[in-house]
């Protein structure tokens, strides 16, 4: 088939999966609430087709066409190229969207690109069934959710600890067909509108833990005892000018959900770690930061850009560019921009071969960006609100101006500054409101506080690693100096 339109996307949900919002199960193809999120998911399909060029490549095998996210890159020039496409795909939604599903077919792609690390301890059979299941999501064109995160209720333990490890995710029998596993994992964005589960590592486990929790397989959504389970879902009805109202709600809500596997039966061939300790604390270790750090990277860079120019325009239609405290605000979120590209840059020179062959970018300048974007994204968002503050409210529906009872005000009291049109100004606020206040804006400034892992737990890793990588001796080298 090689690469899907959006037509294609949504015949390929029409299947038997459970999927449950609110206290109703439902079919995602014909929930009405779903329908702007189905949308826009197809226009991103459809998009990838409208940017061939730069998004889409021939399979040497098959000649079709297949996504560049699915690229096993073995050069720094397959990276510039890879590049290039996750560039054109965040460009769809200006960032907003953080689990399209170049994010994990990037991910796949490097597990594939080590072979060496899958296959440590002889695993012949899990590294063929990797490769053969990659090559089947490019082929296919799926749609990859994850989940990696184990639903930790009791902090006062580890992770796998007392109830903790009851709930996790964990191997409960094995046979010749394949193993079958039951617990929960946390959090599936794209959960009900993708076409398979991915389950990989997210966090080493403790060295003496039980080897029934070292997973890594995939599924597809509709496998029998997969049980998905919506939060409450904030887009906005999909209905006549939504997308002029509403540009982000309308079509943006990737959906995430907390995730059931009720004795699910995986088949060996879609197994790709099962009781291996070892190999699953070497996966996210052995290069996984430098791979899918520049698609997630590209997309902050994006967002983060897309939010300067909005945040500029803002202060423009006020008339308001002078004022020393905008121009400072503006300035800082600018700065978050060009650090994204900055270390973006500095990775992607840097990159090396980790192993197998395979390249990815060099993960230092990833690994500070990982723990300073959160922090970085939520002020910038925060900036937006300041410097929009009522005017985010102050904002008529397109419909409202063709009342003709109401519009002759509206233009007469909504104006923007400069000769700017009523309209004009009220779409540029709405869309401000839609990216960063809404239910949808405030859902996803969550997200990227979170979605890279706890900012606490990365910084002491980064510390971690960077004792390790080098020796630091220019405190007692001045030292000494200084006495001489």
């Amino acid at each position: 088939m090689g690469a899907r339109s959006g037509k294609q996307y949504l015949d390929g949900l029409r299947d038997a999966r459970e999927v449950w919002l609110g206290s109703e199960r439902i079919d995602v193809r014909e929930q009405p609430l779903f329908a702007g999120s189905l949308a826009g998911l197809c226009g991103y399909f459809d998009w990838q087709h409208a940017h061939a060029d730069e998004c889409l490549m021939p399979d040497e095998a098959s000649g079709e066409r297949i996504g560049v996210s699915h690229l096993i890159p073995r050069s720094r020039a397959d990276l510039q190229r890879r590049g290039v496409a996750l560039e054109r795909l965040a460009r769809y939604s200006m960032g907003a969207l953080g689990r399209t599903p170049d994010y994990v077919s990037v991910t796949l792609a490097g597990f594939v690109g080590r072979p060496d690390v899958f296959g440590k301890n002889g695993d012949k059979r899990a590294v063929e069934a990797l490769s053969k299941f990659q090559r089947e999501v490019a082929l296919r064109d799926l749609a990859l959710t994850h989940t990696i995160v184990h639903p930790v209720v009791d902090k006062s333990v580890d992770d796998l600890g007392g109830l903790n490890g009851e709930l996790a995710l964990r191997v409960v029998s094995k046979n010749d067909h394949g193993i079958v596993v039951r617990g929960a994992r946390v959090l599936a964005t794209l959960g009900p509108f993708a076409d398979e589960l991915f389950v990989y590592p997210g966090q080493p486990l403790p060295k003496n833990a039980d080897p029934a929790y070292a997973l890594c397989f995939s599924v597809p959504m509709a496998t029998k005892g997969v049980i998905t389970i919506c939060r409450d879902h904030y887009g906005a009805p999909l209905s006549m000018g939504a997308r002029s109202n509403r540009p982000f709600s309308s079509r943006f809500d990737e959906q995430d959900a907390f995730m059931i596997f009720d004795d699910v039966e995986v088949p060996w061939e879609r197994v790709f770690i099962a009781g291996d300790v070892e190999i699953y604390n070497r996966i996210m270790g052995s290069g996984w930061t430098g791979n899918v750090m520049q698609q997630t990277t590209i997309r902050a860079a994006v967002k983060l850009e897309f939010m300067y120019e909005l945040a500029t325009r803002m202060v423009e239609a006020q008339n308001a560019s002078a004022r020393s405290e905008y121009q400072q605000m503006l300035g800082e979120i600018w700065c978050f921009s060009a650090l994204a590209r900055a270390a973006l840059a500095a990775a992607e020179a840097g990159a090396h071969d980790y192993g197998a062959g395979t390249w990815f970018c060099d993960d230092k300048p990833f690994r500070a960006i990982r723990s300073l974007m959160p922090g970085w994204m939520v002020r910038a968002g925060e900036i937006v609100k300041l410097l929009g503050a009522h005017n985010l409210l102050a904002t008529p529906e397109a419909a409202a101006f063709e009342r003709p009872e109401l519009g002759d005000k509206l233009r007469r009291y909504l104006p923007g500054a400069r000769g700017m049109a009523a309209e004009d100004r009220a779409q540029l606020y709405r869309t401000a409101w839609d990216f960063v206040g809404s239910a949808l804006g405030s859902r996803t400034e969550l997200y990227e506080r979170f979605y890279l892992a706890s900012v606490s737990r990365t910084l002491a890793v980064h510390h971690m690693l960077a004792q390790r990588e080098q020796t630091w001796t220019a405190v007692p080298d001045f030292i000494a100096r200084s006495k001489s």
